[in-house]
């Protein structure tokens, strides 16, 4: 791994106090970047803050709703003044929701889902593109899911949410393509998390069965997709979805 890619930037991983996102914040680190780590869990940011910390990176913990426009601007001000401009944006912060099916969907809960996922991914990228344009350089990458491409039953909100950042970043990337900023999605598919682990109590077993690759994936899969997709050797790579899902879902 060449520890110099992303020497000088400043990277902001939402929802990186744990599972996918503290995983990108290492990855993104070990390419030299300082990594604002930002998450509703204070706490649990500051303790990946400490570990980047000690593996000898530049790290700062920032905790923000980042479905609180306000909230997200007040954040940004201060890793602007911690760290400086973060022109690299992996928008990961996410919830699951309930799982029930379509027609007894709450819609505070199909509403919340929406907030979190799309409302927080515009809002962080809305507060940092104009700051990239004048950079020439950016990079944009919202995590999505699987479920976003095959469905999943008893997920609609959550399925639907995360559609919605693929069209997001196809979206950017036309805009913004000829300015030097580059926008993707990374699609997980089963990943060991505790949000996962929880969900998949009971089937575990026959959910790895399913996958080709016989087995579910770890954080760090999903991470090292991303770095890359941030890094200069994935800059030609634009309005791209990458689904590391061991075989699970091939479109």
């Amino acid at each position: 791994m060449n520890t110099e890619s992303l020497k000088g930037k400043v990277a902001l991983v939402t929802g990186g106090a744990g599972g996918i996102g503290r995983a990108t914040c290492l990855a993104l680190a070990a390419e030299g970047a300082a990594v604002a780590v930002m998450d509703i869990d204070l706490a649990g940011g500051e303790s990946v803050a400490e570990e980047l910390q000690d593996l000898g990176a530049t790290a700062g913990a920032f905790a923000t709703d980042v479905s609180d426009y306000d909230a997200t601007k007040s954040a940004l001000a201060r890793i602007r003044e911690s760290l400086g401009e973060p022109l690299i944006v992996v928008c990961n912060a996410g919830i699951a929701g309930e799982p029930v099916l379509f027609r007894s969907e709450d819609k505070a809960n199909w509403q919340r889902l929406f907030q979190v996922h799309v409302d927080g991914a515009y809002h962080c990228i809305r507060e940092t593109i104009n700051p990239m344009l004048a950079a020439g350089w950016g990079r944009i990458v919202c995590i999505s899911s699987v479920a976003a491409q095959m469905g999943w039953r008893g997920g609609a909100s959550y399925a639907a949410a995360k559609g919605a950042l693929i069209g997001l970043v196809r979206t950017l990337a036309l805009e913004y393509a000829a300015k030097g900023v580059t926008a993707n999605a990374v699609l997980p598919g089963v990943i060991d998390t505790a949000m996962s682990r929880e969900a998949l109590s009971h089937v575990r077993e026959r959910v790895e069965a399913a996958i080709p690759m016989g087995r579910i994936g770890q954080p760090e899969d999903i991470a090292q997709a991303v770095a890359y997709l941030c890094s200069h050797r994935g800059g030609y790579l634009t309005g791209q979805l990458i689904s590391p899902n061991g075989g699970m879902w091939l479109p």
